[in-house]
């Protein structure tokens, strides 16, 4: 394996599958499964999960919500999330850490990061919910922050698409995939990897990124080995 320690990074919306919203067992089924074949060879795994797929802060925000309300409600969202990969992990016969940033103990560790980092060093897959614990920062700034506490080796960005594109692909026929970027090429061409305050964190700890669609089965296996799919964000 290229990697010996990984944070991958999912989005709420990802946990849908082909619903409107909520969850699809399916989905979270297949998530396991792939998750298990790189644990099985070693691969320490840590993920963060959004919570798009429940409620987003900022939507209700622009509803008329209060911002700092409606982000605690997409914090919230996130342990749900976690709740059920961490379900379907187990039921794989993954051992599994849930970890909140938002004090839920009866449901989830509090993070303390020397916890996290001997939970990955005995085979267990840390999981990440509640962001930031703060207002204002997304999920993305969250994989970010905890891929660096914990020393990751990189972020692994699963999508629904297979890379980093100059335009949309899923509106445009004729999008441009990129296979290789560095952090100065992406903000140079305006390209959306991350959130502004997710990506400067990124590049200023020298984390490289690969997005990748992780809804292709296998796909993890292959990036995790060093295959080159996906688009690499690097120095």
């Amino acid at each position: 394996m290229k990697y010996k320690r990984i944070l991958l990074k999912l989005s709420g919306e990802a946990l849908m599958g082909s619903r409107q919203y909520g969850i699809d067992p399916e989905r979270l089924a297949e998530y396991a499964e792939d998750i298990k074949v790189i644990t099985d060879k070693g691969v320490e795994v840590a993920i963060v999960i959004g919570g798009g797929n429940i409620f987003r802060g900022l939507s209700g925000a622009s509803n008329g919500m209060d911002r700092v309300q409606g982000d605690h409600m997409g914090m919230l969202a996130t342990v749900i999330n976690g709740l059920a990969l961490q379900s379907a992990l187990e039921d794989s016969g993954v051992p599994t850490r849930l970890q909140s940033a938002v004090h839920i103990n009866q449901v989830a560790e509090p993070f303390i990061r020397r916890k996290a980092m001997r939970h990955l060093e005995k085979g267990r897959v840390v999981i990440f919910g509640g962001g930031t614990g703060n207002p204002y920062f997304t999920t993305d700034s969250a994989a970010v922050l905890r891929a660096i506490e914990i020393e990751a080796d990189v972020i692994l960005k699963g999508t629904r698409v297979d890379g980093i594109y100059n335009v949309d692909p899923e509106k445009d026929s004729k999008a441009i995939k990129f296979n290789t970027l560095s952090f100065e090429e992406v903000l140079s061409k305006g390209l959306k990897v991350m959130d502004t305050t997710a990506f400067t964190l990124s590049q200023e700890n020298e984390l490289p990124i690969i997005v990748f669609d992780m809804n292709k089965k296998g796909n993890l296996f292959r990036v995790v080995s060093g295959e080159k799919i996906g688009t690499e964000v690097n120095i």
